[in-house]
C-alpha cells in the first residue's frame, strides 16, 4: 500500500503542502534531525538563500543514507528566524520538493542554536 495524502475540500489549503499524510503499516520510517545551512566542511553559508539550499542538500544526503529520496518525505517542519524569509524559503524548497507535497508546518522563531543560522528544517520520510 502506498502513502496516501489527505486534502479534504472542507479545510482550507493555502500552499504547496498536504494537510495529512498516511503512512501504511510496515513502511520504513526515517526521522531526519533538524538540518541547518552548514556544508560538509562545517562552514555556515553566508546568505539566507544559500543556507536554505544547503539545508535541502543536507536533508538529501541523510535521506540517501537511509535509502530514500525527497519524494519519500511525508512531513516537514521549517523554522525561520524572520517572516521575510518565507518567500525565499519556498523558492528553495521548490527546487527539491514536488507533488505530492508532504504535510508541513512553518514556524517563525526568535533564534536557532547559532545566531547566524537563519533556517532549520526537520523531516520525516517513509517508504512503503
Amino acid at each position: 500500500m502506498a502513502i496516501v495524502y489527505h486534502n479534504p475540500k472542507s479545510v482550507s489549503l493555502s500552499g504547496k503542502y498536504s494537510l495529512g499524510a498516511e503512512v501504511p503499516a510496515g513502511a520504513r520510517t526515517l526521522f531526519v534531525s533538524g538540518q541547518v545551512g552548514v556544508d560538509s566542511r562545517g562552514k555556515l553559508q553566508p546568505t539566507f538563500e544559500k543556507q536554505a539550499v544547503q539545508v535541502w542538500k543536507n536533508i538529501g544526503q541523510v535521506l540517501k543514507a537511509g535509502g530514500m529520496g525527497y519524494k519519500d518525505i511525508v512531513k516537514m517542519t521549517t523554522f525561520l528566524t524572520d517572516s521575510r524569509y518565507i518567500v525565499p524559503n519556498r523558492a528553495a524548497r521548490d527546487q527539491f520538493i514536488g507533488a505530492p507535497y508532504p504535510a508541513s508546518t512553518l514556524l517563525v522563531v526568535a533564534g536557532l542554536a547559532d545566531p547566524a543560522m537563519l533556517i532549520e528544517i526537520e523531516v520525516v520520510a517513509a517508504k512503503a
